[in-house]
C-alpha cells in the first residue's frame, strides 16, 4: 500500500510540474533559471522562487530560509551546509542533491522527489516529508534521526517519513 501511495504522489507531482492548473497559473511567475550557476553563499531567504530551476548549481552555504520554493527544481545540485529552515519545497525536485550538513529543520517537503540525495549530517527536525518520494535506504537513514513537529503543517517528522 505504501508503494502505491508513493507512486501516486510521484505521478501527481509530475502532473503538477508539467501542467499548470488554470486557477493556479496566475499565482506562479514565469520560471527563473539558475541552472549550472555558481551561487555559493547567496541569500534567497524569504523570497518567492516558485518553479525556479537550480539544477546542477553550486548552492553551498546558500540561504533559502523561509523561502517559497514550491515546484522548484534542484536536481544534481550541491547544497552542502545550505539553510532551508522553514522553506516550502512542496512538489520540488531534489533528486541527486548533496544536502550534507544542510538545515532542513521545519521545512515542508510534501510530495517532493528526493531520490538518491545525500543527507549526511542534515538537520531534519520538524521537517514534513509527507508523500515525498525517497529511496528505502534514505527513509531508514532519516528515520534514525527524525524528530519534531512541523510548525506549519502540524505533522511529525517521523509520521511523515512512515517511520516504525
Amino acid at each position: 500500500m505504501m508503494i502505491v501511495r508513493r507512486l501516486a504522489a510521484f505521478l501527481l507531482t509530475l502532473l503538477a510540474l508539467c501542467y499548470a492548473f488554470p486557477a493556479e497559473a496566475a499565482d506562479y511567475p514565469p520560471p527563473l533559471s539558475y541552472s549550472n550557476a555558481e551561487l555559493k553563499a547567496q541569500d534567497f531567504s524569504g523570497q518567492s522562487l516558485r518553479t525556479a530551476e537550480f539544477s546542477n548549481a553550486n548552492l553551498e552555504l546558500t540561504n533559502f530560509a523561509d523561502a517559497d520554493l514550491r515546484g522548484t527544481i534542484f536536481s544534481a545540485s550541491v547544497m552542502t551546509q545550505a539553510n532551508l529552515h522553514g522553506a516550502d519545497l512542496t512538489y520540488g525536485m531534489l533528486d541527486q542533491v548533496n544536502l550534507t550538513g544542510a538545515d532542513l529543520s521545519d521545512a515542508i517537503l510534501s510530495e517532493a522527489i528526493l531520490l538518491r540525495s545525500i543527507f549526511n549530517g542534515t538537520d531534519i527536525s520538524g521537517a514534513d516529508f509527507s508523500d515525498a518520494i525517497l529511496d528505502g535506504a534514505q527513509v531508514k537513514e532519516l528515520c534514525a534521526k527524525a524528530s519534531g513537529v512541523n510548525s506549519k503543517t502540524g505533522v511529525t517528522t517521523r509520521d511523515s517519513l512512515g517511520c516504525r
